[in-house]
């Protein structure tokens, strides 16, 4: 059986709805269960389908319950991310925001500012899908979660050892809270804001692994190399960036592990254009999703995509080149 590392990248609302699609997708094509993976490296919304897939709850209820429409999709999602609280902290802002960003202009220039959203809805959304005890907890098997710290203005990967013990729906809400939209996230009076700040994949944390993977797939909703029709300025900046942080990870996994092979998918435009403008916006979550499920049919006809996947992920009597 190969060894599986699984990249789960930041996105937003769109790229949760993204990923979800593109491994429901990837299952039925191979029988693959996700949950199989040796390592999992989540950021942003990648960390809440990472939560999902360890607990063995990513399925369509996931998304849509019976019964539901797009709006009442959209509401449900809407009342568990955007929970509000004041707008306060302006003192913290000063300090971890303004005054750095002064000397290295920047999204550091954003870190620590007031904002009208508390994380905490994320973390009470993770345990409505997982369960109590299981958000207090973290999962048996390596799943690694990143947020930034905004004091060390670094990452930390929660999961490791050298990152606070905490349950997984924390960690989750910690590695969410995007900068301007959610306050800092606070775990043992230190604060946390969106992993997607230090990189929006984190790819080369399945080095972490002790053994050498076979097979590293990394889903990375804002890395696309296709280029957006249409795109606004701060798209074109989200993937460019996005983009040169994984190539630079996929780099140090590529000379780590030469055996390695490595698959990254990204949405195609059929996808982007249902996720865009605005990744945040939950009306656009089935569209994604469904977007998905459509284009995945032809991604995974590619013979560079589905070669590897079908060598890694079937099980031996089962792999052939599908049409």
């Amino acid at each position: 059986m190969s060894r599986v590392g699984l990249v789960l990248g930041g996105g937003g609302i769109t790229g949760a709805a993204y990923e979800m699609a593109a491994l429901m997708a990837l299952e039925q094509a191979t029988g693959w269960d996700p949950n199989n993976a040796e390592v999992i490296v989540g950021t942003s919304s990648g960390a809440f389908v990472a939560a999902l897939v360890r607990h063995d709850v990513l399925n369509l209820d996931s998304l849509v319950l019976h019964g539901d429409d797009r709006e009442a999709v959209a509401n449900r999602i809407r009342s568990h991310v955007y929970a509000k609280g004041p707008r306060t902290g302006v003192g913290r802002w000063l300090r971890h925001g303004i005054a750095p960003g002064l000397l290295r202009p920047g999204l550091t220039l954003f870190l620590g500012s007031p904002a009208p959203y508390h994380a905490l809805g994320i973390a009470e959304w993770v345990t409505t899908h997982i369960g109590p005890e299981a958000a207090a907890t973290w999962p048996r098997r390596p799943t690694a979660i990143v947020a930034h710290d905004l004091a060390a203005r670094r990452r930390t990967v929660f999961g490791t050892a050298a990152a606070p013990d905490l349950g997984i729906s924390d960690a989750v809400a910690a590695s969410s809270a995007v900068p301007l939209i959610f306050r800092p996230y606070s775990i043992d009076s230190r604060l946390y804001v969106d992993g997607g700040v230090s990189s929006g994949t984190h790819a080369d944390l399945v080095l972490g692994s002790p053994q050498p993977l076979d097979l590293v797939l990394v889903i990375a909703p804002l890395a696309s190399e296709v280029p957006r029709k249409r795109a606004r300025f701060y798209e074109r900046v989200l993937d460019r960036v996005g983009t040169n942080a994984l190539v630079e990870e996929l780099a140090l996994v590529e000379e780590a592990w030469p055996e390695c092979e490595i698959v990254v998918l990204t949405p195609s435009p059929s996808v982007q254009n249902a996720s865009r403008p605005n990744p945040m916006d939950p009306t656009r979550s089935v569209a994604t999703f469904i977007r998905t499920l459509i284009a995945m049919k032809r991604t995974l006809s590619r013979p560079d995509i589905w070669g590897p996947l079908a060598e890694h992920l079937r099980a031996p009597s089962d792999r052939a080149v599908i049409g």
